[in-house]
């Protein structure tokens, strides 16, 4: 039985987008509810079977390292003040799996982030997960691609459908030849026009690598701006017939993105009992008031396209 045990997520981005709420605290680390973001992507990879996590890191990122670490004096406090149920919670955190923290000296692309944590990797396969996005549904998103990688020994991408408009923005991979859940790549384009996409399946921050991705990142030059692309090390594995995609069911929320954050804020709300009556109640009235004052078709259609 092939197993994938270890994990690499890449948090060393500045997270601009979300300034000034970002200029003191990485961006992994804004809430959604009452947890931040990065401990969704942790618990969905434990929920995988994952037991190490290395997360490659930057300046100013040691808000997450303190996160998943003990904190002996506040349990202290929590368990002196009988608030049990704080406490339970915040243990949980720290026990989830093992941990480790690898620095990235130089914003060089995703590639290069990966590279730092080869020796870690320790030649096995790794499951990447990117920070910025969570997803909501079972079975976890990741753990599809692990069932996948257990079955045939290959590189697995998760994919899910964008409008054609949107490939520019993501990895497209060759479209599927029969109705199938995981298919075998044969090409991947990184950001492609509309005319060059081999699909409208993008790649959308979930993957499993097997060990020779480490040496494709070795010896791949660097792409635009200077950066290593790990898409162009995924053209080797493609061409090669090494590589897997799984189109995702879950529903996904790009944190990166202000208006993303905000429906994964409520979504998740929504998901926890002690709030979903309220919160429904809430968004019915909004819904009612938000009728009296429709917005015009012309400003929707211009909003959707952005």
């Amino acid at each position: 039985m092939r197993k994938v045990q270890k994990a690499i997520i890449p948090v060393a981005g500045l997270g601009t987008r979300f300034l000034p709420a970002t200029k003191a605290q990485p961006k992994e680390m804004l809430p959604l509810v009452d947890k931040p973001v990065i401990q969704y992507v942790v618990e969905e990879a434990g929920d995988s079977g994952i037991s190490n996590i290395v997360f490659v890191t930057g300046r100013g990122k040691q808000a997450i390292e303190n996160h998943f670490d003990v904190s002996y004096e506040l349990e202290q406090i929590l368990a002196d003040k009988g608030k049990l149920a704080e406490l339970k919670q915040l243990t949980s955190i720290h026990g989830l799996m093992q941990f480790a923290y690898v620095r990235q000296g130089e914003a060089l692309g995703l590639g290069h982030a990966i590279r730092c944590a080869r020796f870690i990797a320790n030649n096995e396969p790794v499951a990447i997960l990117l920070g910025d996005d969570v997803f909501l549904g079972d079975p976890p998103a990741l753990g599809e691609l692990v069932t996948v990688y257990a079955e045939t020994g290959m590189a697995v991408v998760g994919v899910q459908h964008v409008p054609l408009e949107h490939v520019s923005r993501y990895g497209v991979v060759s479209a599927r030849t029969e109705a199938c859940a995981s298919w075998q790549v044969t090409s991947i384009v990184e950001k492609p026009e509309v005319a060059q996409a081999p699909s409208n399946f993008a790649v959308i921050g979930r993957y499993i690598l097997t060990p020779e991705v480490f040496d494709l990142l070795e010896t791949i030059p660097p792409g635009h701006g200077g950066e290593y692309q790990l898409t162009d090390a995924l053209t080797v594995m493609a061409n090669r017939g090494r590589l897997m995609a799984v189109e995702l069911q879950q529903r996904r929320f790009d944190t990166g993105n202000k208006l993303d954050y905000l429906k994964a804020g409520m979504e998740f709300g929504l998901q926890r009992p002690e709030f979903q009556l309220e919160l429904q109640k809430y968004i019915l009235e909004k819904a009612a008031e938000l009728s009296r004052h429709p917005i015009s078709w012309a400003l929707l259609s211009s909003s959707s396209r952005s």
